[in-house]
């Protein structure tokens, strides 16, 4: 389980969601864990793809979490999504918190920042790709 915070309107929920790769998923919002069917729809070919969720017990509070840094210090997608602009290239010097991505999921967009200072020593996606939960957006040297 993922432990994030996140804040909606204002109001703080601490949630822990399962496995994304397996549907249905376990998510736990303050304590109270819900079911959630989760699977990919594709559409037209010109738009992103945008992933659906269910909720089998309780509806849960939307927002988006904050990006995962993996053992590399690796910036990864904290969900599926596509990729709508990167404002970073390698070479580039970045401190914790600067925006280094936008990557759009559910038909919002999500700001993916630094965890940490550094140089950028690559940046594997491009605007309009579409990546996988987990996948590397920027690397670190």
């Amino acid at each position: 389980m993922k432990k994030l915070k996140l804040t909606v309107n204002n109001k703080s929920y601490e949630v822990e969601v399962g496995d994304l790769s397996d549907s249905p998923v376990t998510v736990t919002v303050n304590g109270q864990a819900y079911t959630v069917d989760y699977s990919p729809v594709e559409e037209a070919a010109t738009s992103s793809a945008a992933p659906v969720a269910s909720v089998v017990a309780a509806p849960t509070p939307a927002a988006a979490p904050a990006p995962a840094a993996a053992a590399t210090g690796d910036i990864t997608a904290p969900m599926p999504g596509v990729i709508v602009e990167v404002m970073v290239n390698p070479g580039d010097t970045v401190t914790a918190g600067q925006e280094l991505c936008v990557l759009e999921a559910m038909k919002m967009k999500n700001a993916i920042r630094s965890t940490r200072d550094g140089v950028v020593a690559a940046v594997p996606v491009s605007a309009g790709q579409k990546v996988v939960y987990g996948a590397t957006l920027v690397s670190f040297e």
